[in-house]
């Protein structure tokens, strides 16, 4: 039959996406390879555009931020100048300090109301101010709004004060007393200096700046690496108020090369190896998937398997902690799966009269001395007791580590019942046997008694007699003459009674007792049973019992069925053979070693044939026209009750050899 698995497998490895998804991964890897350099191109092109954004907005910032500065100092000083705190003089001193401070200046001059020159930075300045149009036209503005305002910046040759290609740019800031104009502050700025001094080197180095009016005229440059090459520019409009300016950055690198040579070996370089690994992967990726099913059919199976027990299954880490049970185990306990895991002892399901043991047993557990086997009781969510049986072994992980503990939890109470239910039918078999026995011998008890009872009967009658013939001479009786016939006839009648009580002792019902027994006591409480067999065929019974041995620890009742069934057996084995031959032997030894003593019942009959010696103990098999085939294998359950074993073995001598092993009783 085709395994499903492997039918799985093949299906799969014949498959059309077998082949259709590598082609698909290949064809879009190739596009891939294609898209990247193009890609990267672009992203660093992206990034060049961005960085040269960011640049420049960083310069307009700092040229804002200066003529801002500039223009607060103006403020200030007007402010002085219109309080009449300052005199020509520390007014010339306070513009020369200005141009100083500020490199981009040209010069800053102080106007009255009708534009006369009263102040001015430069050392020696003319005795007459003349402005441009433009900067004419930012002045009456700037007292119309009473605000500062900015020039436009004059082209080449519209202002007289520039030089060619020098554009100029004025600064008007109106001072007033109140409602009257009491002139102006004027600071001319020349545009180039503007980036000359404002512009950082760095910037520069990799730039050409421009600055261009709104008919994009170029009214001031610096390329201090060379004309830029138009591939990375941005425009950034200054916003100063009265004049447009606009800085114009033009980046000197040109566009990002496709792929150099040395790129170009390394990308085909690594495609190959791509490709290989690509191959590679899919083969490996075949052999997991077929790996996986396989794992994913196996876990189906066996949760499935475990699903299905009857078997609880319990895992448990170093500390205890329960990891993982299985519903067989939280169908024993009465607790839902999640009630257990994580729990640390002590568990839920742990008895309150065990208690004890449990922590005992578990410090062993966490000691590394675990019990592999042991039984134990469980209670219920419900309050109900079950007893289990337990098995643990370690958990070891792949490493060979131990990770835990797991158990297996069979829940026995079934086979108690059933326990409970063979000994009671056990030993109402043992009591069966009994009478069955006591069957047998009935006839020599009869005999057996009848013998006392005649000896009793006669010595009364003679005591009669002798009574009789004393009254009839009308003599006296001595008492010397009546003692030893009463004595007699008392003896013989406690002999009578011994025999009635062992009978009455042995086929009366009782439950099975453990106590200590000494041998010599067992044995003289069923020696008159075993004589009465013994004398019916002729045997001699000889007891060999060592002095001193210890007590054993037995049910008497359990262990004088056995021995007087194993003598019977002995008894009727020696019944065919010569009767000199017949000699049965009752003997005891103490095993110090395994603390145990052995009886042994030896015959000298027909022994025990090898096809027999098989089928000895089975129930209902008999080797006897009437026997039920019941009594070895009662007597080897009676030992077997006790921890021993009954068994045989041939006697040298000639018949067989029965015995067994009882506990010595601890004091």
């Amino acid at each position: 039959m085709t395994n499903p698995f492997t039918r799985a497998r093949r299906t799969h490895f014949t498959s059309p996406l077998r082949w259709l998804l590598p082609v698909v991964l290949l064809l879009f890897f190739l596009a891939i390879l294609f898209w990247l350099p193009w890609q990267a191109r672009q992203m660093e092109s992206n990034e060049r555009q961005e960085q040269l954004i960011a640049d420049t907005l960083w310069v307009e910032q700092t040229i804002r931020f200066q003529l801002t500065r500039n223009e607060e100092s103006l403020r200030s000083l007007g402010g002085d100048i219109g309080a009449g705190h300052l005199t020509p003089e520390r007014v010339h001193a306070r513009l020369a300090q200005l141009l100083k401070n500020g490199g981009e200046l040209l010069r800053v001059v102080w106007l009255d109301e009708r534009g006369a020159l009263l102040a001015s930075s430069e050392a020696s300045p003319p005795a007459e101010a003349h402005f441009g149009a433009a900067s004419l036209e930012a002045a009456e503005n700037a007292r119309k709004i009473r605000a500062g305002r900015y020039s436009q910046p004059a082209p080449q040759g519209d202002d007289p004060r520039a030089a060619p290609a020098t554009p100029l740019m004025d600064y008007h800031l109106p001072l007033f007393d109140g409602q009257r104009y009491l002139g102006s502050l004027v600071a001319t700025y020349q545009v180039s200096g503007l980036l000359d001094e404002m512009v950082p080197w760095w910037f520069a180095q990799d730039n050409q700046i421009s600055l261009i009016d709104r008919d994009d005229k170029t009214l001031a440059r610096r390329a201090a690496a060379g004309p830029g090459h138009g591939v990375y520019t941005h425009k950034r409009a200054l916003d100063l108020p009265g004049a447009s300016l606009t800085l114009f950055t033009d980046s000197v690198k040109s566009e990002p090369r496709l792929l150099p040579n040395l790129l170009v070996g390394s990308v085909i370089a690594l495609s190959l190896g791509l490709l290989w690994s690509l191959l590679a992967l899919w083969r490996h990726i075949s052999r997991r998937l077929a790996a996986e099913g396989a794992l994913r059919q196996q876990m189906s199976f066996r949760t499935a398997m475990e699903n299905s027990l009857v078997t609880g299954l319990r895992a448990r880490d170093l500390e205890g902690r329960v990891t993982y049970v299985n519903p067989a185990f939280c169908q024993i306990v009465g607790y839902p799966n999640e009630e257990l895991v994580g729990k640390l002892p002590p568990m839920p399901y742990w008895a309150p009269e065990a208690m004890a043991d449990y922590q005992r047993r578990f410090a062993g557990v966490l000691a590394g001395t675990i019990t592999p086997q042991f039984e134990t009781i469980f209670q219920r969510r419900d309050g109900a007791r079950v007893p289990v049986l337990i098995f643990e072994a370690p958990l070891v992980d792949n490493d060979g580590r131990q990770t835990g503990w797991m158990g297996s939890i069979l829940d026995i109470s079934d086979r108690k019942r059933v326990e409970e239910l063979i000994r009671q039918q056990q030993e109402k078999l043992q009591a069966g046997a009994r009478l069955a026995t006591m069957g047998e011998i009935a006839s020599m008890l009869a005999h057996e008694l009848n013998q006392p009872l005649a000896a009793i009967s006669s010595y009364t009658t003679g005591a009669l007699n002798l009574l009789g013939r004393a009254a009839d001479a009308g003599q006296s009786v001595d008492s010397a003459l009546l003692k030893p016939a009463l004595e007699q006839a008392s003896a013989q009648a406690q002999r009578a009674g011994q025999i009635i009580r062992s009978v009455h002792e042995f086929v009366k019902k009782r439950d099975s007792e453990r106590q200590p027994l000494a041998i010599d006591s067992l044995v003289d409480g069923i020696a008159a049973l075993i004589e009465l067999q013994a004398r019916q065929f002729y045997v001699v019974v000889r007891t060999r019992i060592p002095a001193g041995l210890p007590s054993v620890r037995a049910d008497r009742v359990m262990i004088e069925q056995v021995l007087l069934n194993l003598t019977r057996n002995a008894i009727e084995a020696m019944q065919d053979i010569a009767p000199e031959r017949r000699l049965m032997r009752l003997e005891a030894r103490h095993d110090a070693a395994r603390g145990e003593v052995t009886l042994a019942v030896v015959d000298q009959g027909h022994g025990i044939a090898d096809d027999v010696a098989e089928r000895l103990f089975s129930p209902f098999f008999s080797t006897k026209a009437e026997g039920m085939g019941m009594g070895l294998n009662i007597c080897r359950s009676a030992i077997e009750f006790h921890g021993g074993t009954l068994n045989h073995s041939a006697n040298p001598q000639g018949g067989t050899i029965f015995t067994f092993a009882l506990p010595v009783a601890h004091p």
